[in-house]
């Protein structure tokens, strides 16, 4: 099944997309892609939606978005950018590593985009994103399979110079990653991808274009881990509940600091006002989004300066 959102006289309404991904119809009031999974029979005869001039909603209530790095190609190049001999550490290989983005900030296909406050160094990111199911704890990778309901694009929008500070401080990524994140246009459910599906490995063709300009190319297929490994790494002494989102990390040539860090220099340049960005993931469609101008910077003061020493009353041996 193929799901998508968006607001009519102003409730979220859940539909039915059809096969040319472009268009589809609408459910009754007060459904959600869950509801309809557990009864298929509910059919979509409402109005049409053409998706390439509607504003789109997130095909679901989004709880949390967890976001990998799981392609080699990609973290080398967004490394480069910070410096240049700068290698993958050890680390890397060890573990799926992610963050916690903004749930609050997440928008749709066809949605402007604000670039982030204070930002001269937008860009976007490539990704495809799992979607939770059903609710899991501490789960084994065949077990993490089982709660992956479906797929669909994600955007991770990206302040580069933003970022770049913050995580000088040992945390992070933060403000840097915390203006948007789209998803959509459409939710798929995993049995629609069960033919392309090697290994666990979704072999998917996907691209970005900024302005019509086709930028990169890579395949899903490249992911280091699949899916249900990095749900089950997530679920690890903790939950992921119905409705989590978790990224796949941004694909090879999936964002402008990659081509900084090959380039050495900010080639392309950054994202800016009314700029188009559209990802295009097959049998997920495109996700399209348009760049609008930041909100201001409300100013805050610089850090207090307070004396300090060991604690007290706890005094060490020196």
């Amino acid at each position: 099944m193929k799901f998508f959102r968006i607001l009519v006289d102003g409730v979220p309404r859940l539909g039915q997309a059809n096969d040319d991904l472009v268009s589809g119809r609408l459910y009754p009031e007060g459904l959600d892609a869950f509801d309809v999974m557990a009864r298929p029979r509910t059919s979509a005869d409402g109005d049409l939606v053409d998706f390439r001039t509607a504003e789109l909603l997130p095909p679901l209530e989004v709880t949390t978005i967890r976001d990998f790095i799981t392609f080699e190609q990609h973290t080398v190049g967004a490394l480069r950018s910070v410096a240049a001999d700068k290698g993958i550490p050890d680390a890397w290989y060890d573990a799926p590593s992610f963050y916690f983005t903004n749930p609050h900030a997440a928008t749709g296909h066809n949605a402007t985009v604000p670039v982030a406050p204070g930002s001269h160094q937008f860009d976007f990111e490539l990704e495809v994103a799992a979607v939770i199911g059903t609710d899991g704890c501490n789960l084994s990778v065949d077990e993490a399979e089982q709660h992956i309901a479906g797929y669909l694009i994600m955007n991770d929008w990206s302040a580069r110079d933003l970022q770049r500070a913050e995580m000088t401080v040992g945390l992070g990524p933060a403000k840097g990653k915390d203006t948007a994140t789209s998803l959509g246009p459409i939710f798929v459910t995993k049995d629609e991808l069960a033919d392309i599906t090697s290994d666990g490995f979704l072999d998917l063709s996907v691209s970005v274009s900024v302005n019509g300009q086709v930028l990169a190319a890579d395949s899903l297929a490249n992911m280091a881990w699949n899916f249900a490994e990095l749900v089950s790494y997530a679920s690890r002494g903790t939950w992921v509940r119905r409705g989590d989102i978790l990224g796949s990390g941004t694909s090879g040539g999936g964002c402008l600091a990659e081509f900084w860090g090959w380039c050495g220099s900010m080639t392309p340049p950054p994202l800016q006002r009314d700029d188009v960005v559209s990802l295009t993931v097959e049998r997920l469609g495109t996700l399209t989004n348009v760049i609008g101008e930041g909100a201001p910077v409300h100013r805050i003061p610089k850090a207090r300066g307070r004396a300090y020493g060991p604690p007290v009353p706890f005094v060490p041996n020196l």
